[in-house]
């Protein structure tokens, strides 16, 4: 695995920018497959409050194959490590098909985990690591992450929890020598938008998930799992489950889900502006342009390699 002649395409943004469309347009017109890089969209049963549209993809003959969304319950603690392996089993197979890989997504890391490569170990819990972790502010931790091996972009801190098992596994002993990620050749395409329509399209479609079951997707939820196990997932499900539990009433949830929401894709844009730092080319495309077009220039690009 190591022809860094193969291709990939990869397409990412922040939030509500309508990543999976521009995708799913693309692999229609080149034959591809799409592999999610969502870290909550590998959970079963959370449909609404994580965006799966799986409708986007099409139904019958006519559907666009796709990787890594609903592969494990809620409860269970899907970590990078595991995203790197089941992102190479679905690159390998896609492949194997002859079809072409689409990376798509808005987890930063995750993403950035497959371009750069990262170098990690299998970490089990560490207790001691943890209980000394908990007793760190934020920002001691997102420091502690970026001096860990390997090193981690750390502006996408959205998670406690997350960043604390990010840690974990980085600072895990037996760390491989060499990545498991291949050499990819990829290009990639981010979605981007005026910070007035990012704004709108987020208050748009919280109003729409909420219209189509949010609250009764987490009621749901609720009959099989705790409150602090959905609350670990943040933004939707923290807040939908305290109104649920009666902790806060309906528009004060509203409220601060919708502004959670907008500080989240402003720390998903850091991220990326990170990674182009980091050496990531990203060909950027305004998201108010028809997918169409958009489409078109993705495959322009690959016709020109």
């Amino acid at each position: 695995m190591s022809d860094i002649s193969q291709a990939m395409i990869t397409i990412l943004g922040p939030t509500a920018t309508g990543k999976t469309r521009l995708a799913v347009a693309v692999a229609r017109r080149l034959g591809g497959e799409i592999v999610s890089a969502d870290s909550r969209q590998v959970y079963r049963g959370m449909d609404v409050g994580t965006g799966k549209d799986i409708d986007e993809y099409g139904q019958g003959d006519d559907s666009v194959p796709y990787h890594l969304i609903d592969i494990v319950y809620p409860g269970y603690e899907f970590n990078i490590f595991e995203f790197q392996r089941a992102f190479l089993d679905a690159y390998d197979a896609i492949r194997g098909r002859g079809a072409l890989p689409i990376l798509c997504g808005g987890t930063g890391l995750y993403i950035d985990s497959v371009l750069r490569r990262y170098k990690l170990a299998d970490a089990p819990l560490n207790k001691p690591l943890r209980d000394e972790l908990e007793l760190m502010t934020d920002d001691a931790l997102v420091k502690r992450l970026a001096a860990a091996r390997p090193l981690h972009n750390t502006t996408d801190s959205v998670d406690r929890d997350r960043i604390i098992r990010a840690i974990e596994i980085a600072e895990a002993g037996d760390a491989q020598e060499e990545s498991i990620i291949p050499e990819i050749n990829t290009n990639v395409f981010g979605l981007r938008l005026e910070r007035s329509e990012l704004r709108m399209r987020i208050t748009d479609r919280l109003k729409k998930r909420l219209k189509n079951g949010l609250v009764e997707e987490v009621e749901g939820l609720l009959k099989t799992y705790t409150p602090e196990q959905l609350a670990f997932y943040g933004l939707e499900y923290r807040l939908v489950t305290a109104f649920v539990v009666g902790s806060i009433n309906r528009n004060d949830m509203l409220q601060k889900l919708n502004s959670e929401i907008i500080q989240f894709a402003k720390r998903q844009e850091k991220w990326f502006r990170r990674m182009e730092r980091d050496g990531v080319e990203i060909t950027w495309f305004d998201a108010m342009a028809s997918v169409e077009e958009m489409a078109e220039s993705v495959c322009g690009h690959r016709l020109q390699e």
